[in-house]
């Protein structure tokens, strides 16, 4: 078996659309870093922030499904999130099984400080906002996209 060179390792990195989008996503996050730490928050928090700041209190199941995380990826977000402050978690009355997040003053006032973050990193992306939805859109597509082929049991196949 013949070794790869550098430039064909990069020549095969190159052609992956799934490569692409990982480093994107890895840049992106490290560029939030920064912003998000002068509130005291990750990445995955600010997500939880957003959501409650917009639905309102929500159940675990409810952030868990418009976020697109596992329960037991959540689940301990949520406790250090619940342990810095910025949300409470309580038994729902009418179902006691299920549990209601809900944004405490600080965590409202991240919630408050969130078109602050979006505006800086919208001036970093140096996108126009036509430009800006047509990624959205873009980014959706390949998530339904391969979400419906998870979904189908979906292998691979020759192409």
């Amino acid at each position: 078996m013949t070794r790869s060179t550098p430039e064909q390792v990069d020549d095969a990195l190159d052609a992956l659309v799934c490569f692409d989008l990982y480093v994107a996503s890895r840049a992106m996050t490290r560029r939030y870093r920064p912003v998000l730490d002068e509130h005291g928050i990750t990445y995955p928090q600010y997500l939880v922030v957003l959501h409650l700041g917009s639905a309102g209190p929500s159940t675990i199941k409810g952030v868990a499904q418009a976020l697109r995380l596992d329960h037991a990826t959540l689940t301990p977000i949520i406790r250090r999130m619940e342990g810095s402050g910025l949300l409470v978690r309580e038994h729902d009355e009418a179902d006691r099984r299920s549990v209601r997040l809900t944004l405490t003053d600080a965590g409202r006032a991240v919630h408050a400080a969130s078109d602050e973050v979006q505006c800086t990193i919208r001036d970093d992306l140096g996108m126009t906002p036509d430009e800006l939805r047509d990624l959205q859109t873009t980014l959706r597509r390949v998530e339904q996209a391969m979400t419906a082929r998870v979904r189908d049991g979906g292998g691979l196949t020759a192409g």
